[in-house]
């Protein structure tokens, strides 16, 4: 008879087969990224009318040049003085490489993109897994390029191979759960303006870089051609000097940052001339180097760039601290500059390094001196830029600013009609008059009959004269005040008082 179980969790697809898989995916990125350099190294030896080894030191150099790109010291054995030399220049076009394969397994561990629904490790978990495989594998190429003429540096390769690793992971996983930013307000305004000064620096950079080339463009020509006379080695060349294009965006914003970049161990440039003796190897982009001497306004006008840079910073964080407390945007500012500083200051330590002994040992921007000057321009320019961009978005237009409070006016109401009095006696003089409330000037001329006031433009009516023919009469003015008992239908108006000569009026009947 047959049982029939359920398999195992593991053997489905569980959680650790998920963390397997990581760790697969992170050895099949650093796989791919050593192929495609033994490709192109390959390539060029094969090409090479004067190959001076055979394909195993090819592959030496290609493990050499991907441990270079993660940042690993090299050091040449094959030198004219028999003495190694260090070389630690990385050229940051190859760091792209195996950072986006790393970052694309990390990616694609948490959201392969398929749709099929699958146990998936915690992201802390994928970039563990991942960064451990791909370690796997680059362990085993510091091993093998020690027997080679460009063996690594074990202290660099213990420090910079796993902060790569880990990093570019900890990116995939970061984009495969949507970016997030921090949930504080502040603190992800201070990212988005820390890239976006950072972006504006490199560019800023490159475009210095790219017009002072185009200025020594003939001796950069005699360089190039200088260096290799036949089409395979001209081409290597070219393919190293795209490869150095980064630095040269890196070497041109920490030139225009102010700390500038040192040319050896004994001299200096920056935008107010080119101090020492510089020791300069042969090679086109170092066409681009100022000329010895002091700085004119033309080596001046590179502050333009971390000018506009910490101006696009502060503008950020001022646009989006227009409703936060001045504290909070002034902090915001800050943690902006310090982020900006932090990322330039990465990315001068990984454009220089050493060429070699001696004078050669330092070469390229000074790393904590050009993450200072960011850091200065984001506080003394970027701080004064958000806090007023801030005070500019929260001014209230003047079409839109509440006028002076004022007391609301009472709509016109109409008189009330006064009811007109008994008439008295013809002839009958009245030395005084008053009405309710109302003072009545006193009339030396005949009293016919009391007249209402009548609205204003009516015609005056005519009626009897002292003659006993028809006069006009003048027009009534209207009056001064309203009757307040006009609506009382039991109130009898008192209106005028007897003369002196005129009879009591009777007093009412009692039966």
């Amino acid at each position: 008879m047959t049982h029939v179980t359920e398999p195992h969790p593991l053997v489905q697809g569980g959680r650790s087969a998920a963390l397997a898989t990581a760790c697969v995916r992170g050895a099949v990125a650093a796989g791919l990224g050593l192929g495609a350099l033994a490709v192109l190294v390959i390539a060029a030896w094969i090409s090479s009318p004067y190959p001076d080894s055979g394909p195993a030191g090819a592959l030496h150099v290609a493990a050499g040049i991907w441990l270079l790109a993660h940042g690993v010291d090299l050091v040449r054995t094959d030198t004219l003085s028999g003495l190694p030399a260090p070389l630690g220049v990385v050229p940051l076009l190859l760091v792209a490489l195996p950072v986006w394969l790393v970052h694309r397994a990390a990616r694609d561990t948490l959201d392969p993109g398929d749709g099929v629904v699958r146990p998936r490790p915690s992201p802390g978990g994928a970039v563990g897994a991942v960064a451990g495989g791909y370690l796997l594998v680059a362990a085993g190429v510091v091993v093998y390029s020690e027997s080679g003429p460009l063996p690594a540096d074990l202290v660099t390769a213990g420090l910079w191979l796993p902060a790569v690793a880990a990093g570019a992971a900890g990116t995939g996983v970061w984009t495969a759960l949507g970016r997030p930013l921090p949930g504080q307000r502040q603190a992800a305004a201070a990212l988005r303006a820390a890239g976006l000064g950072t972006l504006t620096l490199l560019a800023g950079g490159a475009v210095a870089a790219a017009v002072s080339l185009a200025w020594h463009a003939g001796r950069a020509q005699a360089s190039f051609e200088g260096l290799a006379g036949e089409w395979s080695g001209r081409v290597t060349v070219l393919l190293l000097v795209l490869a150095l294009l980064p630095n040269a965006a890196v070497w041109g914003a920490a030139y225009g940052l102010g700390p500038g970049f040192t040319l050896g161990t004994g001299a200096l440039a920056t935008p107010l001339g080119l101090v020492g003796d510089p020791a300069v190897p042969p090679f086109p982009l170092f066409a681009a180097l100022p000329a010895e001497g002091r700085g004119t306004w033309v080596h001046w006008a590179a502050a333009a760039v971390p000018l506009v840079a910490a101006v696009l910073q502060g503008r950020l964080v001022g646009r989006a601290a227009r409703t936060w407390a001045a504290r909070e945007a002034a902090l915001a500012a800050l943690g902006a500059a310090w982020g900006c500083g932090a990322a330039v200051a990465v990315l001068a330590g990984a454009a220089g390094g050493p060429l070699g002994t001696g004078r050669l040992s330092a070469f390229g921007p000074v790393w904590w001196q050009a993450g200072t000057a960011a850091v200065l321009w984001g506080v003394c320019v970027g701080v004064p830029v958000a806090m007023g961009v801030r005070a500019w978005g929260r001014r209230v237009p003047r079409s839109e600013r509440p006028g002076p409070e004022r007391a609301p006016v009472p709509a016109a109401s109409a008189p009330a009609p006064v009811p007109a009095p008994a008439a008295p006696s013809v002839g009958a003089s009245v030395g005084a008059s008053v009405t309710v409330g109302v003072p009545v000037a006193a009339s030396s001329g005949p009293v016919d009959a009391a007249v209402p006031d009548a609205p204003a433009g009516e015609e005056a009516r005519t009626g009897p004269g002292p003659d006993g023919g028809d006069a006009p009469r003048p027009a009534p003015r209207p009056a001064a005040y309203a009757d307040p008992f006009g609506d009382d239908p039991g109130f009898e108006p008192y209106d005028y008082l007897p003369a002196a000569w005129e009879a009591p009026p009777p007093p009412p009947s009692t039966d």
